[in-house]
Parts: structure tokens; sequence; C-alpha cells
């Protein structure tokens, strides 16, 4: 088992996303031959990769869990047997840095005055590319939360094949959450920035090259994490969470969350103008992620996991701030929007269960989907997911499966069989860590039916740290050639 490298930063203060579950790693492994308690399924063919946050250098001043240096994690499944590498993102921080051999950046809870670079639309941070993950023409695209370069990995070695602009088309950056239709070939995507246009929304071909690009007009900038499509329509969000500006020219990140603004979503179509877009009102919140949307006649549905109050709790340190102001605590909720009437009507799917980092069959993304496969989010002081939670559009059901104390997992994609007829036929796959006794492990369940638990559990050669979203790229998809 492969030992962590204690990574501190300068606040002198214990930093707990630097330590336990989610201490870095330092080393780049790959390992053919794993251990396997049950049975690999052997119509379960293809690639999961997870993204995350692993700080490579002790940080200028604070450390943010979201400042880590981007690292993907995978396990290739094929006949039966499975191979697990990891490898670092290679951004052009991650070069620059390396050349230095030190840390170059600050992070979000410090003053960036001094940073290097940052993105292209004026953000002077880190861009890590360390949040999720995409299939899309071939290849992996890494993104990175605040908006950044898409940089492609290629789904088997990891290697890093540099910053995609979509054949020299993209001019600017690129959310977190960009959406692939399977069935178009297209990619949907926005980016925003600190100056006008506060947001701009796209869409890429199935050849490849951004063919759509338009600037959404916004009262102020705005920090809009996720989007949705439909059939025929992309669905924006202004939400009323942003950064603080006078806290910003004094050098500080604080984020305000405005109570007497609505949430609005901008309803475009999907190769809209900008005056075309719908905007539907509804109570304030935040939202981090979509589950999926669709259109059923007049009518859009939308759900997604819901924050009410987006804020910190209580006073203390900096740190202890920060560290409650990532404590996720969302509820599953839907919203439907009446494209003839122009009005919202919202409520609560799961009102009681604190789920998050949702999950559907992606080749239905956009369309009519029944099922949702969520993570659990424990009750403790930073995020740590328990187990996850299957949730039936149309009966209502709840299904759950927990891994145990003191044993955390990470988003599970779903992952149809070969030959897959339906979205729950297949797989979801998760990497699993033991806090006690530092090791982790791929778990294995049936989609259909995850309470009965794995049905086989790969063990790994290292730790995982625990980090933040995945993807599960099929088989036929790896031997596809992109048009």
């Amino acid at each position: 088992m492969a030992e962590s490298v204690v990574i501190m930063d300068e606040s002198g203060e214990p930093n707990p996303y630097l330590l336990g579950v989610y201490a870095p790693v330092q080393d780049e492994i790959t390992a053919d031959e794993l251990t396997v308690i049950g049975r690999i399924p052997a119509d379960l063919n293809g690639v999961y990769l997870r993204n995350g946050p692993n700080a490579r250098y002790p940080m200028k001043g604070r450390y943010h869990w979201f400042d880590g240096d981007g690292m993907v994690h995978a396990v290739h499944f094929e006949n039966g047997r499975a191979r697990y590498r990891n490898r670092w993102v290679r951004t052009r921080a991650f070069e620059a840095e390396s050349a230095a051999g030190r840390s170059l950046w600050t992070g979000v809870m410090e003053n960036p005055k001094a940073n290097p670079f940052g993105n292209a639309r004026g953000l002077p941070f880190k861009d890590t590319a360390n949040t999720d993950l995409i299939f899309h023409r071939g290849r992996v695209l890494a993104s990175w939360y605040l908006c950044g370069s898409p940089y492609g990995l290629d789904p088997l070695s990891l290697e890093t094949l540099g910053a995609d602009t979509f054949l020299d088309t993209l001019n600017g950056d690129m959310m977190a959450h960009p959406k692939v239709d399977e069935r178009t070939g297209e990619l949907f995507w926005f980016d925003y920035g600190p100056r006008p246009p506060y947001l701009r929304y796209g869409v890429v071909g199935a050849g490849g090259r951004v063919e759509h690009c338009v600037e959404v007009d916004l009262p102020g900038a705005r920090l809009p994490h996720d989007m949705a499509i439909t059939r025929h329509h992309a669905i924006l969000m202004d939400l009323p969470l942003y950064q603080d500006l006078d806290a910003a020219r004094q050098g500080r990140y604080k984020l305000t969350f405005d109570r007497e603004l609505p949430a609005r979503f901008g309803v475009i179509p999907r190769r809209g103008q900008a005056h075309e877009i719908r905007w539907f009102e509804a109570k304030p919140c935040y939202i981090y992620h979509v589950v999926n949307a669709w259109e059923e006649g007049d009518e859009i549905t939308l759900d997604v996991c819901r924050v009410a109050r987006p804020s910190p709790s209580g006073d203390g340190s900096p740190l202890a701030r920060m560290v409650s102001y990532l404590k996720l605590d969302a509820r599953m909720y839907r919203y439907r929007f009446d494209l003839r009437t122009g009005t919202t009507s919202e409520g609560y799917v799961d009102p009681d269960h604190n789920t998050e980092f949702p999950s559907i069959d992606a080749r239905a993304t956009g369309y009519p989907t029944r099922y949702a496969y969520n993570v659990s989010v424990a009750d403790a002081a930073t995020n740590l997911f328990d187990g996850l939670v299957r949730y039936d559009n149309v009966t209502g059901a709840k299904e759950s499966y927990f891994y145990g104390p003191g044993v955390y997992g990470s988003e599970a994609p779903f992952a149809p069989r070969d030959g897959s007829t339906g979205e729950d036929d297949g797989y979801l796959v998760s990497f699993v860590t033991d806090e006690r006794e530092g090791r982790s492990e791929v778990r294995i369940l049936h989609a259909a039916r995850i309470s009965e638990g794995p049905i086989a559990r790969v063990l790994l050669p290292r730790r995982v740290p625990l980090g933040f979203h995945a993807t599960w790229v099929r088989a036929e998809q790896l031997r596809r050639t992109p048009r």
C-alpha cells in the first residue's frame, strides 16, 4: 500500500481536507493484477474514472479543498478483469509549478494579486482541472469548478492531451459541467466571468467545433455551476449567490447569498439567440448539480440537488468558516416550467435525505429518465459520502445502500452492461475508502438492486483520496473513432 506524503499549508492549523481520507498521494502508479472479492460481471466492460483535488506542494497561505491539483484515478474493466492507474492532469499551471518545484499560486481564500496567471475570463486563480470528467469525441475532458480550460485526457492511459480548443474555435473558458447529447454528438457549455459579458452560452457540434455562442445578459457577476439540456432547449441559471466585490477589491474571497433575489432559470432554444431566452423565477437557493431535464409537451421538468441555505454556519477562524461553507446540505428537488404561461411550479422530491453528486444513464441526458443515483452525504463536519440512494421518478420509491461505519465512497456513475436496454440495466461503480485502515477498493452494485450490496469488490494497491466527480466510458465508446 503506497504511503501518503503529508502536505500542509501555511495557516498553522490542521486542515481536515489535507488529512485522513482526503490526504493527497504523490505518486502515479499502474496495477494490472488486482484482487477481486466476488466476481466482476463479464458484461461490465469500460472504464470508471474519477477526478479530484490532490495538493502537490505546500500551499501559499490557507488551503481550500477546491485548490488541489487535478488527479484522475481510473479502473478499466475488461473481460472480468480490472486494471488501476492514476495520473495528474498536466495543466498549464501544473507544468509551471513542476518547473519551479514549489507552489506558485495562492488558493481561493487568499489574495490572488501575485498569482502568475488565471483563466481566460479574468479570474486570477489557479486552473487545476480537478472537478469533473465528461467523455466527448474519443477523449475525456477534465474541467475546473470556476471555469477554465477543458483538458483532454486519453480515457485509458490518462495521458494529458492538452487544453482542448475544439479545433481553435473555443475563445474563453468552459464551466465545470458541460452536457453531452449522445444522440446528436453535441456538447453544451457556458462560461462566466467577473466582467461583462457575465455569461456566455455555446454549443460544440458533432464535428468538434464551436458552432454557436451567444452572450447572455445578467444583472451582475454570478457563480453558476451547472446547466441542463432538453431535446430542444438549454437551461441556464441566474442564482442569488455571488462574490462580494468590496471584499474582492481588498484581495479577499467572500460569497454573498442574497435572499431578496429570486432564483432564475433561463430557457433558450439549443441554438437560440440571447433575445429568445425566457426567464422563470423561483424561490432563492443555490444549485451545484443538475440531475436531468426533459420536455413533456409544453412543460419542462428539471430535477436538481437544491441548496436552500448556501452560507456558513457559525463563527470561528477563517479555516473553520471555510470548512462550514464547504459542507453540502442539499435535497432532491423538482421544477416545472410551463412554456405556455411562463409560470414555475416547484417542490421537494425528497425533503429529508441530504443527497448530492447525482448520476443518470448518460445516454439519456436531456430526455425523460426514470432513475437517479445520488450519493448520501454523511452527518459530519466535512463532506463524506456514506452511501448511495436510488430514486424512482415513476413510483416515487427510494432505495439506499450504506458502505458501513468509517467507510466512504465517491460519485457512482451508471455503467450500462453490454447490450443494456434500460437505465437500470447495468451497474453502479464507486471508489470506496476505509478511514480506519487507510485502504481503498472499488465496489460494484446492481443498479436495479443496490440495497443488496456489492456483487464484487476490487481491492486497490493504494488509498484513493476522496474527491469530486466521476464518469463511466463504455467499451464501445472506447472503440469508436470520432468523425
